[in-house]
Formats: structure tokens, C-alpha cells, sequence
């Protein structure tokens, strides 16, 4: 909606899409491309691959990811998919049954309401507290969990709060979620894309207080959403999966959906093996030095609070002030007219389930996150209550 209403007679600023691939800043490296030719190349990746990966690749994800566990993670504990996108498909739709309820984080990614929808899976938020860096409200987890609650999802880092969990908190949602009989489903497609106060942890680290699955891509932190690669993991070393049959349940879906293409899966681990650690400095710096100047600029402007800095991510949430405005009703009038006005796009708060807050990807270039959040400023003036 607010694409269709930007002013088209100047240039837009995309600052509610976490895809920074338009901008020359934010570019893979040609390391990853030389890594999908020689697969193609190879003439070995042809075929289809098996139902939930070819050996090679999922021994790669196994391999890549263990080194932040305490345990070695298994081949057998990997499964192959289309991106997360598809990742969160295949966990909600074999955890759907009547009278199921899943716990979901609020503010969070909408794709997994959507497909909870889908699924005949009943939709229930807790609540992230942004005063205490938008950690999760455990009391509202444990007084929305019932018998029929079979998992709780948490992002980390965080779409669309930009904050990371410490390992304290985790191993509290851990904890928690032990004593509620429920597993965890962690969203680690931002792993490692941490440049503030907290390193990231991955929730399978816990996964001997909790089984976890863990989905991840290589979408974001490779910088290549369009190439849709991901993955389901079990952080699971008691087994309990396998005992309750969710392993089964996983593997019989994807006897029945689409695999990611073979010469991808061949690519993968020359891809996770020889990444360089420039370019994820150097990402990292953009990232750090984008959201430096967000929650700077943000307290320029009256109408909008940051209450805590970006720890990591592409995102940020900021809060909306309706009260010093006039003509302004709510979140999604805001970014209409602030497209119409600017031609500034970002993404009202209730699209990730938070009325009157804003969602503003930091994921662009540094002139252009400049530039949008002056003409933001400049919005404000026109709109600001008079004395």
C-alpha cells in the first residue's frame, strides 16, 4: 500500500524491506558465486537431490553449526529447505492438529501467523518488553501455555526488534519452557549478524534443558535473500524428537514438497568452509554504523522513540507518538502519508503485530538512511501540533 501511494516524482527510500541487495554496499561475495559456478560446472549436481538434502551438504550445516554448540550436531540432524520461508512451513504444519496452539512473539514475523492460519494452528503472542531490550515477558508465556500448546517461537537476532538475547535469557526461556512441556523453535536466520553489546548464542546451546529446532539460511547473512536456502535442525542430544515422532513427522513432509536445487546444495559447503571474515566485517561495520545513526536521528524527531539500540539484525522498532501530531490517526496513516509526502516507505508496527510503532529496515545504504530519516524529520514539522 504505501509503494502504491510514494510520491513516483522522487527518488523512494526502501526502509521497510530487510533486503539490502539493491544497494552496491551490500553485495555477496563473488567467492559464494565462484562456489554455485563450480558446482554447476562439476556436472555432479544434476540429478534430484534426496528428500531432505544431499550428504554432503547437510554434513556442511552440521559441521558449520556445531562450532558454537557444546555437542556435535549429526548430518541426520539436518534437513535441506527452499529458505526459512519453507523452513517455517514444514515445523507448523506437521505440529498443526485439533485443538493445537503454538506461542508466538509479539512484535514478530508475520510469516509464522500466516502459516499458523494455514494450518488450522491457533495463533497465541506473548509479549516482547521493549523497556528491558525486548526480552520475552515469560510470565505471559507461561499464563497463554495449556496442554494443547506444543511450542513456543523465538527470533534471534530479532525481526523486527533488532535486539539479541543474552545467554541469561535464554537459558530462562530454556527453563521455562521445560517446565511447560512445550519445545523451542529458534529463527536464527540473523545468526551471527550481531554488532552491539550482546554476542549471539545460539538456543541450541540449551538444547540439554529443551529440545530445539533451529532454522536458519543463508539469506542474511550471506546477503543473498533471493537464492532461498535453508534449513531445519534438531539441537535435540536427549533424542526426545525421535521418541515423539516430530523427526518422522518432518521427514514424511518432505517425501511430499519441493527440495532446494541440487547444484546449491553441491555449492554449500565450499560456501560455509571458505567464507572470508572480511566480508562479514564489513557487513557488520555497515550494519553497526546504520543503526549508530538511526538511534541518533530518531531523537531529532519528536514523534518517534527508540527505546533500545539495535544489538543486531536489519531492523528496529520505533515507537509512534501520536499526541504531537495532527492529522495522524494511527501507524498505517503515518507511512501512507509519509510515502505520499517523501516518498519514504516504512512499515507500520501493526504489521508485525504492534499498533502505532514503526518497523524501519537499517539495511541500506548510510546516504540513503540519512536522507530518509531527514525527510522523516521534515514530515514531522509539517505535521507537528502547533503551539
Amino acid at each position: 500500500m504505501a509503494n502504491r501511494n510514494k510520491d513516483d516524482n522522487r527518488p523512494t527510500i526502501p526502509l521497510g524491506r530487510a533486503d539490502p541487495t539493491m544497494f552496491p554496499s551490500y553485495q555477496t561475495s563473488p567467492s559464494f558465486a565462484d562456489a554455485i559456478a563450480d558446482a554447476v560446472r562439476s556436472f555432479k549436481f544434476n540429478c534430484y537431490p534426496p528428500s531432505f538434502g544431499v550428504a554432503q551438504a547437510r554434513r556442511a550445516v552440521a559441521e558449520h553449526l556445531s562450532k558454537d554448540l557444546p555437542y556435535h550436531l549429526a548430518p541426520d540432524d539436518v534437513y535441506l529447505t527452499i529458505g526459512c520461508t519453507q523452513a517455517i512451513e514444514i515445523v507448523l504444519s506437521v505440529l498443526a492438529r485439533p485443538g493445537a496452539n503454538i506461542l508466538l512473539p509479539r512484535p514478530g514475523y508475520p510469516q509464522y501467523e500466516a502459516r499458523a492460519g494455514c494450518s488450522n494452528l491457533e495463533a497465541r503472542h506473548f509479549d516482547l518488553i521493549p523497556e528491558r531490550g525486548w526480552e520475552v515477558d515469560l510470565d505471559s508465556v507461561v499464563a497463554l501455555a495449556d496442554e494443547n500448546t506444543v511450542a513456543m517461537v523465538i527470533i534471534n537476532p530479532s525481526n523486527p526488534c533488532g535486539n539479541i538475547f543474552t545467554y541469561q535469557h535464554l537459558k530462562k526461556i530454556a527453563e521455562t519452557a521445560r517446565k511447560l512441556g512445550i519445545f523451542v523453535i529458534s529463527d536464527e536466520v540473523y545468526a551471527h549478524l550481531a554488532f552491539g553489546n550482546n554476542p549471539f548464542v545460539p538456543m541450541g546451546v540449551f538444547g540439554s534443558v529443551v529440545p530445539v529446532l533451529t532454522l536458519g539460511s543463508l539469506s542474511k547473512r550471506w546477503i543473498v535473500p533471493g537464492w532461498r536456502f535453508g534449513w531445519i535442525v534438531t539441537t535435540d542430544p536427549g533424542g526426545i524428537f525421535q521418541k515423539q515422532g516430530l523427526v518422522h513427522s518432518i521427514q514424511s513432509y518432505l517425501d511430499i514438497t519441493t527440495d532446494p536445487p541440487t547444484f546449491m546444495q553441491g555449492a554449500l559447503t565450499q560456501i560455509l568452509e571458505q567464507t572470508e571474515e572480511d566480508f562479514f566485517s564489513k557487513i557488520l561495520n555497515l550494519l553497526r554504523e546504520a543503526a549508530d545513526l538511526l538511534f541518533d536521528r530518531v531523537k531529532e524527531i519528536p514523534c518517534l522513540t527508540c527505546p533500545h539500540k539495535p544489538d543486531g539484525s536489519m531492523s528496529v522498532m520505533v515507537k509512534l507518538n501520536l499526541s504531537v501530531l495532527e492529522g495522524i490517526i494511527d501507524d498505517v496513516d503515518f507511512c501512507m502519508k509519509l510515502a505520499k509526502e517523501e516518498s519514504v516507505v516504512v512499515l507500520p508496527g501493526v504489521a508485525v503485530g504492534l499498533k502505532n510503532w514503526l518497523r524501519i529496515s537499517t539495511a541500506v545504504e548510510f546516504s540513503s538512511l540519512d536522507d530518509g530519516l531527514r525527510r522523516i524529520k521534515t514530515f514531522y514539522h509539517r505535521h507537528a501540533k502547533k503551539e
